[in-house]
């Protein structure tokens, strides 16, 4: 069976190639919990890949024979035998067997996430805004969730904060990549929204609808606003370092959104990113409200998550 150590140093590699906005967040966790995040996230990386048929977030020489059925069964398949205990051949779902088992993650929640990477795959159509909020924890709030518990969080309020950071951060994601998707035959934004800013799912990509696509997710970007600030409340229930890490991840995606908002109309131009400088004010940044965190938490009322999608218990 693979190392313990080469387990950890594969699932950081994967980290560092397929998301450098994670991999600098999580460098400042402890330890401890920084490896647990690296085996959780080459798990999600690389069921995410296979369905896709990419290889760290990229096209791979196998994706014209690709079968995204077949790979979600195998997924689904292996991600039970892991969970069961059985030996695992393959040093990813050793990985995940492994961080799933220290930290107790409830068994339906990975399957929660394998559930939304079926929605892309059956092409599933969103639309009102629930039904892509509904989307947005399947492939991002669950994994707040399971990072919360790697965490140390057990407290069903707190991993709610947990689950409306991951949904903001999908959000965002949705935001940014929207026209890049809509090629890809995905499209994600609520198909009600696009309605009644004339836009049909169809010519969401036509250079002409660029100034109403823009309002559209300027729309989104203030739903997941929303979900940012009901997450600093989760924030300052975590331990020093981990609130270090989250915060600063906090910041970079916000950041991301909001250079988007700014953009309007030439959003996607060019895919926007974070630069080194950036993500550097935003370690700064976050390690200020880390520490801050605790002391707003009692002084400040409590961000009401009334009207805000809730997730399944």
């Amino acid at each position: 069976m693979t190392a313990p150590v080469d387990l950890v140093r594969l699932s950081e590699t994967i980290i560092q190639e397929g998301s450098k906005s994670f991999a600098a967040a999580a460098r400042l966790f402890d330890r401890e919990t920084r490896a647990s995040a690296y085996l959780l996230y080459a798990w999600c990386r690389h069921c995410d890949d296979a369905i896709d048929g990419q290889e760290l977030g990229f096209q791979s020489a196998a994706t014209a024979a690709h079968d995204p059925q077949h790979q979600l069964a195998e997924l689904r398949r292996l991600t039970g035998d892991a969970l069961d205990g059985k030996p695992m051949a393959d040093p990813v779902f050793a990985a995940f067997q492994r961080v799933t088992d220290k930290h107790a993650i409830p068994r339906r929640h990975p399957f929660e996430l394998l559930d939304g990477f079926a929605m892309d795959v059956s092409g599933r159509k969103y639309a009102t805004v629930e039904d892509t909020l509904s989307y947005c924890y399947h492939v991002a709030g669950v994994v707040g969730v399971m990072m919360a518990r790697i965490m140390g969080v057990r407290d069903e309020n707190i991993l709610d904060r947990a689950s409306d950071l991951g949904l903001a951060f999908q959000l965002t994601n949705i935001a940014r990549d929207v026209t890049d998707d809509a090629k890809a035959g995905r499209i994600y934004l609520p198909q009600q929204w696009l309605s009644e800013a004339g836009i049909s799912p169809e010519t969401i990509g036509d250079a002409r609808h660029r100034p109403a696509l823009a309002a559209v997710v300027a729309r989104l970007l203030t739903l997941a606003d929303r979900y940012y600030v009901s997450s600093t409340v989760g924030i300052a229930h975590l331990p020093l370092r981990s609130r270090w890490a989250i915060a600063t991840a906090l910041r970079v995606y916000r950041e991301i959104g909001r250079e988007v908002r700014r953009r309007g109309p030439r959003a996607w131009d060019a895919r926007v990113s974070t630069g080194k400088a950036q993500k550097l004010l935003a370690v700064i940044a976050g390690g200020c409200d880390a520490m801050l965190a605790p002391v707003r938490d009692r002084r400040s009322a409590t961000p009401s998550r009334d009207g805000l999608w809730t997730r399944p218990r």
